[in-house]
């Protein structure tokens, strides 16, 4: 049932759209893809990644995302989609422009198999809008797409929980802005524009608070 419902969702919000026919990743999930990036070398991308520390590590800053134990799919989109400009930074579209494929698929690989953050608070705890959502303004529950724990389901439907707060939070203001429109099918941009201020730091603060 709670799927059907996800489903008129999404079609209501592509078709209600005025910025339905934009593409929001140049990347497609086709067999070839999927094995080439179930063939990243961790060792190779863990070298790559002595780079990234700085903004990525133990030490990041609290508007840097965390990447450990994020999904390799959602990782190896993510620099695609900062190579071509589908996303947008102006440090990350740089790196990612001297990037091959492989080289993405190992930085996925190597990020992936890091230990994520523990998942130990009581989901029950949870704001209304992750277990329940708001089907009067259309607005899914958080926990379809990204999982019961944050943990995030694949194919590239990112981990949540243990993310920085700031990041979170940001990155929710930029897909309601549209400032971020790499999102497949418009889906978190339709979601965040419906999300009042005070929502997305509830829910910025709940995921963050998941480790």
């Amino acid at each position: 049932m709670m799927r059907r419902w996800l489903v008129g969702w999404f079609l209501l919000s592509i078709l209600s759209s005025p910025m339905a026919a934009e593409p929001s990743t140049r990347v497609a999930w086709t067999p070839e893809v999927l094995r080439a990036v179930r063939a990243g070398d961790a060792g190779k991308g863990g070298r790559l990644a002595e780079a990234c520390q700085a903004c990525h590590g133990e030490n990041r800053a609290a508007e840097a995302p965390s990447l450990n134990g994020q999904l390799a799919t959602y990782l190896y989109r993510q620099l695609r989609d900062y190579q071509d400009g589908s996303r947008q930074h102006p440090v990350m579209s740089a790196i990612a422009s001297g990037l091959s494929e492989a080289d993405m698929a190992d930085l996925a690989a190597f990020y992936s198999t890091l230990p994520a953050p523990d998942t130990k608070r009581d989901f029950r705890a949870a704001p209304d809008l992750v277990v329940r959502g708001d089907s009067k303004r259309l607005i899914p529950p958080c926990a379809i797409c990204h999982g019961g724990k944050g943990q995030g389901e694949p194919v590239d439907t990112p981990r949540l929980a243990g993310q920085s707060r700031a990041y979170l939070r940001d990155t929710l203001l930029a897909y309601r802005s549209g400032q971020r429109h790499n999102d497949i099918y418009r889906r978190m941009r339709a979601m965040a524009e419906r999300l009042s201020a005070e929502e997305i730091d509830e829910l910025a603060a709940y995921y963050a608070s998941l480790e």
